[in-house]
């Protein structure tokens, strides 16, 4: 990913977050004035050791000094306690920021078109919905409340050394000079390098995600070294810049030691001259120090929470890149609803380009026209490449045409709510999907409030019987993605959720290409059942699939060049013949391999 060239400012990228952060605002707010209070308690500490050494100590007075005593005791007490109740009462709001923005951020994922995670690496996506928001949290929970703190405190602390010595406070102020200098060097470095990491690591999580989902191809075909080189080369990467993190992180914190311990030495050397004239007190040293001691803390703090701040920054950066992704598949504002719905399918001139192919790139689709009748089964039919995906995709809106337009028992399907749309109509593709849940809850995704009679039906037409075999039967999990089932179950499972659905229109993307020749006449002869009740539009890759439709559409170079029967188009299509010839012969030889 890309850094855009004009950046706004660390403050104005971190105001995106206060939607999310309003809702906490006030315990933010609380989290802080515990921590504040915290801070000038330990303020308070070298006032009363001040009090100590020039009053019972300069009077040899040692009854009085158990009292004072007691009291740094009960400070120290108290600041521990504020500290506590700070923690305590902060990882609640905290945490709920971040459990909404995933769940902002899950929810803008599922809403975005499909087009959109085309582009995107899934390892890219999923550092963001982790590691980023865990950077969020945790500076909203402690980094930010620390930055202000600590600010806050040293200003405070700054004002009580000009109250013991102006002298000496101004020497102490002049020394720190350096430490802001190269706060802001270090942010404009810093944010470049913070981003390079953030985004090496997502390309890594999507590399060893690629590398798990494909480990069987990696195994069978013995690449298991090839794909470790490059891993080994982008986790290279990564170390380069994780060391280049740390050498700017290093230097920061090279001023905030190295500053501290001048101005102490100078403070020293100055404070001792001072009290041996008479211009301080023995005390007044001695609890400018212990001040000053107590300022060291929130001045070395500075390097880590500014590292945190920016980290923040490029976190808030990188996420919102997905918020402000515009969807352009959405709702109309004012939509339409089929009451009751037939299943009458037109295409009128669809036309459609994918968002990213190059402007001179040929259409998928060039003006596509044809109608599917209620209850009809339409076979589409067409070599590889000739746009059959593309066409039935359309009709569910994962992507919109271009150009033309689809219709649903004559009501343009732009004009429906996505929902109401994918509940007339419901899809089963070539390569099964199936989620890490019970084999029900797979079945019954598109139906979840469905009976077990249609659980049971679908699971009979789909000739999926072989999950009552599995080890809690309707209640397995499936591992993820299914991949512990065969290709061939997959797809059973795959049709058999299409058809628990109960669809006015039933789209089938070659879902039987992973079975045997004796299962798929099973499977073909039990929808033929289903057929006759709902509008189905086949994506045919095999000729005996093209025997379950009423009619056939030839789909060549992004237009339906023929529409007929299987019969008539044998009779008159010479083209139609080629195509059909050609998946008898890739039939004939997925038969040879199996």
């Amino acid at each position: 990913m890309t850094v855009p060239s004009r950046q706004p400012t660390t403050l104005q990228a971190l105001r995106r977050l206060d939607p999310f952060v309003r809702p906490v605002r006030r315990s933010i707010v609380v989290a802080m004035a515990m921590a504040l209070a915290a801070s000038l308690v330990s303020l308070a500490v070298p006032q009363v050791l001040q009090h100590i050494v020039d009053g019972p100590l300069a009077a040899k007075d040692a009854s009085r000094v158990p009292g004072a005593v007691a009291l740094i005791a009960g400070l120290g007490v108290l600041e521990a306690l504020l500290y506590f109740a700070r923690r305590l009462y902060i990882v609640g709001p905290a945490t709920g920021v971040e459990a909404s923005m995933r769940r902002a951020l899950y929810a803008k994922l599922q809403d975005l078109p499909v087009a959109f995670h085309d582009r995107w690496p899934s390892g890219q996506l999923l550092s963001r919905a982790m590691s980023d928001l865990s950077l969020i949290r945790r500076f909203i929970a402690f980094g930010f409340i620390y930055l202000i703190v600590n600010v806050i405190t040293i200003g405070v602390g700054v004002v009580v050394l000009a109250f013991l010595n102006p002298l000496l406070a101004a020497v102490f102020t002049v020394c720190s000079v350096p430490l802001w200098i190269n706060g802001f060097r270090f942010e404009r470095r810093y944010h470049v390098v913070a981003r390079r990491s953030q985004d090496q690591q997502g390309d890594l999580a999507t590399l060893v995600e690629e590398s798990v989902h494909g480990i069987r191809v990696l195994k069978a075909f013995g690449r298991g070294r090839t794909k470790l080189q490059g891993f080994l080369q982008r986790a290279e990467e990564l170390r380069g810049t994780e060391i280049e993190k740390a050498k700017a992180v290093a230097q920061i914190w090279l001023w905030l030691l190295l500053v501290p311990d001048v101005a102490f030495a100078l403070c020293l050397l100055v404070g001792v001259q001072q009290a041996s004239v008479g211009a301080m007190t023995v005390g007044e040293l001695v609890a400018f120090f212990a001040t000053a001691t107590v300022l060291r803390f929130p001045l070395e703090s500075i390097g880590f929470l500014l590292s945190m701040l920016f980290d923040t920054r490029t976190a808030t950066d990188r996420l919102f890149e997905v918020f402000d992704e515009d969807n352009t598949i959405r709702d109309p504002e004012t939509p339409k609803h089929i009451t009751e719905a037939h299943g009458r399918l037109e295409f009128q001139d669809v036309r459609f380009a994918y968002p990213d192919a190059p402007g001179a790139a040929r259409p998928q689709l060039a003006g596509v026209d044809l109608s599917i009748e209620p209850g009809e089964t339409m076979a589409l039919v067409g070599l590889t490449g000739s746009g059959k995906t593309t066409l039935v995709e359309l009709a569910g809106r994962l992507y919109d045409v271009t150009g033309g337009r689809i219709l649903l028992d004559g009501v343009d399907i732009r004009d429906l709510t996505r929902q109401e749309l994918r509940t007339h109509i419901a899809m089963a593709f070539e390569e099964a999907t199936l989620f890490s849940a019970s084999v029900r809850d797979n079945v019954l995704l598109g139906r979840p409030e469905a009976g077990e009679d249609v659980l049971k039906e679908a699971l009979e037409i789909a000739q999926a019987s072989f999950v009552y075999d599995l080890p809690q039967g309707l209640d397995t999990t499936i591992g993820e993605e299914g991949l512990s089932l065969s290709g061939g179950q997959r797809q059973r499972l795959a049709l058999a959720r299409a058809v628990a659905a109960n669809p006015a229109v039933l789209v089938l993307d070659d879902p039987l290409s992973a079975l045997d020749v004796d299962t798929e006449a099973l499977v073909e002869a039990a929808l033929r059942q289903v057929l006759t009740r709902t509008t189905a539009l086949i994506v045919a890759h095999r000729p005996s699939t093209v025997q379950l439709a009423d009619r056939v559409a030839l789909l060549e170079d992004g237009r339906i060049v023929a529409v007929g029967t299987h019969s008539e188009l044998l009779a008159t299509s010479e083209r139609y013949r080629f195509v059909i010839s050609s998946l008898e012969d890739e039939q004939h030889f997925e038969e040879v391999d199996a």
